[in-house]
């Protein structure tokens, strides 16, 4: 079942691009939330996808002595990244490449944040390391 669900975000994307494309030459000013409704559609759409994915992967790494502190940080930065880049892609489609990069670049910032304290466990680990 899962795995047909890519035909269905293939319809929608399809579908969502002629309807943009029509309205484009009429109302240019309605192309781009028709884009930006068609994107959110699919993100929500795969989104119940996901659920199954972080369930699979709570119980690998049940197995594995690591903190699900880092697999949160991970899938807090994934989901950061995919948001980002479809709110830049939307700023894009309209026409609005400064706002773009500066989406892109909040982006960045705020996964780098979020990676600190990987970055600072793992300076302890090296620290240790260099110091035995």
């Amino acid at each position: 079942m899962i795995k047909m669900e890519w035909i269905s975000v293939i319809g929608i994307g399809l579908i969502g691009m002629i309807i943009a494309v029509l309205l484009r030459q009429y109302k240019p000013e309605y192309a781009a939330f028709i884009s930006l409704a068609v994107g959110i559609l699919i993100v929500w759409k795969l989104c119940t996808q996901l659920f199954p994915i972080f369930e699979e992967m709570k119980e690998m790494m049940s197995g594995v002595n690591l903190s699900l502190e880092y697999i949160g940080i991970l899938v807090k930065s994934l989901g950061i990244c995919y948001l980002t880049q479809l709110a830049s892609d939307a700023c894009r489609d309209a026409g609005e490449t400064a706002i773009s990069s500066k989406v892109e670049l909040a982006g960045k910032i705020t996964v780098l944040s979020l990676g600190m304290p990987l970055f600072g466990k793992l300076l302890e680990i090296v620290k240790k390391l260099v110091s035995q």
